[in-house]
């Protein structure tokens, strides 16, 4: 490994902001974009965390910082929402205070890239706690469960149980869903709650609350014709009596 001179470190607008790899299916980029979304709406008040989608990370645990590792998608925490006030072009660790990412994405390719061992030795080596792997369609071929949640303990990577796994140094869960705004149902990665309850997109929580909203006033529309069916059944009762020569207001 060549000796690395910290003192010397190029900046975040000396480096690139990937390695120009393209991806080779949708779910590379949707997947993340769904969590980053997500994050979006449950952190709305946090300033004091990142997510990034295919974006490289800069770091100094490799042979050479200007060779980034680049995962599908990547959360740090304890760092600035926008880096004074402006978006970041790429992580570069050695300006965001050492903090490296507490969890990172990969979404298995059709093309194998080295998801369980290559990158797996990175992330370890660069200290992220959590690393999740979604191999939703090669899982068999690579011999592997679907969803991989692994945990940094004592510098190895120890697969984890549960789903939707609980992270209480994040404080979330992750585990696998169906968005019921998705026109095509496809399964996603979402996050959790410590109860194991999923977090709602904002559509889902528009199309809640219009549901609760539909709801109220068909409850509303019920009550009126009971008490219209009231209403009406008492002035009945009353052309009864009067027809029967009883005044139905002095009644005793």
């Amino acid at each position: 490994m060549l000796e690395i001179n910290l003192n010397h470190l190029p900046t975040s607008e000396e480096l690139p902001c990937s390695d120009d790899t393209p991806v080779d299916n949708e779910d590379q980029n949707w997947l993340p974009n769904i969590l980053l979304f997500l994050l979006e709406s449950i952190w709305k008040d946090r300033q004091d965390w990142f997510f990034a989608v295919d974006m490289a990370i800069y770091h100094t645990t490799g042979a050479n910082p200007r060779v980034p590792v680049v995962p599908d998608g990547f959360l740090s925490l304890g760092v600035e929402r926008r880096k004074r006030g402006q978006s970041r072009n790429s992580y570069v660790v050695w300006e965001e205070q050492n903090i490296v990412p507490i969890l990172i994405l990969e979404v298995v390719s059709q093309t194998p890239g080295g998801e369980y061992d290559e990158k797996l030795a990175i992330y370890a080596r660069l200290g992220v706690l959590y690393y999740v792997i979604y191999n939703p369609r090669f899982w068999k071929r690579d011999g592997h469960l679907p969803l991989e949640v692994y945990k940094l303990v004592n510098g190895t990577y120890q697969l984890q149980i549960g789903e939707p796994l609980w992270m209480p140094e994040i404080g979330l869960g992750i585990g696998r869903c169906v968005l019921s705004s998705d026109p095509m149902q496809r399964e996603a990665l979402s996050w959790f709650d410590e109860k194991g309850d999923r977090y709602l997109t904002p559509e889902e929580q528009a199309e809640q609350e219009r549901q609760r909203a539909e709801q109220e006033r068909q409850r509303a529309e019920q009550e009126r014709q009971r008490a219209e069916q009231e209403r009406q059944a008492k002035e009945r009762l009353e052309r009864y009596l009067r027809s029967q020569g009883i005044d139905p207001e002095n009644l005793t």
